[in-house]
C-alpha cells in the first residue's frame, strides 16, 4: 500500500483550530480598531520582493535568515519584517501620498531562525508608523505611546508600562567615553540586559577589549531606574548629541503628559537600546506587569531615513510592531486569554422548521446578532451537545408549542437561564447581558 502524505505543518509555521483562529482574530481586530482610531490607514504589501529591495537593509543574522528563491532570473525573497517593504512603498508611491504617512500594517513576515516556544518561522506583525517628508516633529514619537496605551488598555492585560529611552543619550555617552567605533557593538550588547543579567553583560563587554572602567561606567549609566532626566543633567555631559538626545527625552515626557499617558504606564529605561543600527533618536519596548518572562510585547523606535536605500528623499519616521503571533501564544500560555468558543455566533438556533427558523435568524441577524442553525430532525440533546462545543452564548429554541404560542424560548449557556420571548428586541435585551 502507497504510503499516505504527511500532513504535518512544517516546523515554525503556524495554522490555528477554530476555537485558537477567532480568539486570535479578536486580538488582532482589537489592535486594528485602535491603530484606526487614532486615523492610521491600513496597508498592504506583496509578501514576495525583491532580494535586493530585502537585502539592502538587512546584515548580519538577518541576512542569513531571509528566505530567498529564484524564478527563471527572478531573484526573489520573502519579506522578514514590515519596515523594508514600507520603505519601497513610500519610495515608489511618494507623489501619490500625504505625509505625514500614517500607515498600519498587520500580515505575516518569514524568518528562517530556529524554530522554538513563542519563537516561528512564520508569524503575523502588527505595525504603525508615522513618516514625513525632511522633519518629524517629537510630538509623534510621544503620540506612539499614547497608541500604545490604547492598545494594551483595550486588550485588558493587567498591568503594562512603555520603556523609553533615546539612542542620542547612548551614542553622546559612548563619544564622551571616546567609544563611538564600538558604539553599535556595546547598543547589541546592552541590549541582552534583560536576557542574560549584568554580570554577563560586564564579562561581554570586557571581552570586547573596553576598559575596566569604562565598563563600570556604562553598567551604572544604564541602571540609572529614579529620577533619571535629573540624574543625567547632573552627570554634566557636554557632549552635543547626548545633550540633543536629552532634550528630545524631556519634551517627549512633557507631550506624554498633555497626551493624558498616566505616569504609570511609561518609564525612562535608559538600557533599552533596540540593536537595529537604523534607530536614531526615541525607542520603545512595552512589558506586560505581572509576566516579565513574555517580554517586550511591543517594541519600536524613530528612524532618521526610512527610505535612504531607494530615494534621495529624507523621510523620517517613527514606529512600532507588535509580535502578534508571539503575544497571543504567550497569552494562552499564561491564561491570560480564553480558547473557548469554535463559532463566530452568539445564537444557536434549535428547530426542525427550517421555514420559521429561517425567518427568525435573519430578523436576528439584521438587528447585530451572529446566528447558526441546527435545524435537522437530531435529537434536542444532541443539538445542546453541539451548542456546548461550540461555546455559544444561547440557544433559541422554536418547537411546535413555541410557534404555535408565538413566542421562542431562549436559554443561557452558562447559567443555565430560560425566558420565553415574544419578539428580537426581547432577544437583544437578553443576550446583550451575558
Amino acid at each position: 500500500m502507497k504510503d499516505k502524505i504527511s500532513t504535518k505543518t512544517l516546523p515554525g509555521f503556524l495554522e490555528y483550530l477554530p476555537a485558537e483562529q477567532i480568539a486570535f482574530n479578536k486580538l488582532k481586530d482589537t489592535i486594528t480598531s485602535v491603530y484606526e482610531s487614532f486615523g492610521f490607514v491600513p496597508l498592504d504589501t506583496p509578501v514576495l520582493e525583491r532580494q535586493e529591495v530585502l537585502l539592502a537593509k538587512a546584515g548580519g543574522e538577518t541576512e542569513k535568515q531571509i528566505y530567498c528563491l529564484e524564478k527563471g532570473d527572478e531573484k526573489l525573497a520573502l519579506r522578514f519584517d514590515l519596515t523594508v517593504p514600507l520603505a519601497r512603498y513610500v519610495s515608489e508611491h511618494f507623489a501619490n501620498l500625504i505625509f505625514p504617512f500614517r500607515r498600519y500594517h498587520v500580515a505575516k513576515v518569514y524568518r528562517g531562525e530556529r524554530p522554538q516556544r513563542g519563537r516561528f518561522r512564520e508569524f503575523y506583525q502588527a505595525d504603525i508608523d508615522i513618516v514625513a517628508e525632511n522633519e518629524l516633529p517629537l510630538i509623534n514619537d510621544a503620540e506612539i505611546v499614547k497608541v500604545i496605551y490604547e492598545v494594551f488598555t483595550k486588550l485588558d492585560l493587567g498591568k503594562f508600562t512603555v520603556r523609553l529611552n533615546n539612542r542620542k543619550l547612548l551614542n553622546g555617552f559612548f563619544a564622551d567615553l571616546d567609544l563611538s567605533r564600538e558604539a553599535s557593538d556595546i547598543l547589541r550588547i546592552i541590549d541582552k540586559m534583560d536576557k542574560i543579567g549584568r554580570k554577563q553583560i560586564e564579562e561581554l563587554l570586557l571581552a570586547f577589549e573596553i576598559e575596566a572602567e569604562k565598563v563600570t561606567k556604562i553598567l551604572n549609566f544604564v541602571s540609572i531606574k529614579d529620577n533619571v532626566i535629573a540624574e543625567l543633567e547632573a552627570l554634566n555631559i557636554k557632549n552635543e548629541i547626548f545633550n540633543e538626545g536629552l532634550s528630545e527625552m524631556k519634551e517627549v515626557i512633557s507631550y506624554l503628559k498633555d497626551f493624558g499617558v498616566p505616569s504609570e504606564n511609561y518609564i525612562i529605561d535608559l538600557s533599552i537600546a533596540r540593536g537595529l543600527d537604523y534607530y536614531t533618536g526615541t525607542v520603545y519596548e512595552t512589558v506586560l506587569n505581572q509576566y516579565p518572562e513574555i517580554g517586550s510585547v511591543c517594541s519600536g523606535g524613530r528612524y532618521g531615513d526610512l527610505t535612504g536605500f531607494y530615494s534621495d528623499k529624507k523621510l523620517p519616521g517613527v514606529g512600532v510592531a507588535i509580535g502578534l503571533s508571539r503575544l497571543f501564544y504567550q497569552l494562552q500560555n499564561t491564561g491570560l486569554i480564553k480558547i473557548n468558543q469554535a463559532t463566530t455566533a452568539d445564537i444557536l438556533v434549535v428547530s426542525e422548521n427550517l421555514l420559521e427558523a429561517s425567518k427568525l435568524a435573519d430578523s436576528l441577524r439584521a438587528e447585530g446578532l451572529t446566528i447558526i442553525g441546527a435545524y435537522g430532525k437530531d435529537k434536542f440533546k444532541k443539538k445542546l451537545t453541539l451548542a456546548n462545543r461550540l461555546g455559544v452564548k444561547a440557544v433559541i429554541i422554536l418547537g411546535e408549542d413555541e410557534i404555535a404560542g408565538g413566542y421562542f424560548s431562549l436559554k443561557d449557556m452558562e447559567s443555565g437561564e430560560q425566558i420565553k420571548a415574544k419578539n428580537t428586541q426581547e432577544a437583544l435585551e437578553f443576550v446583550r447581558k451575558l
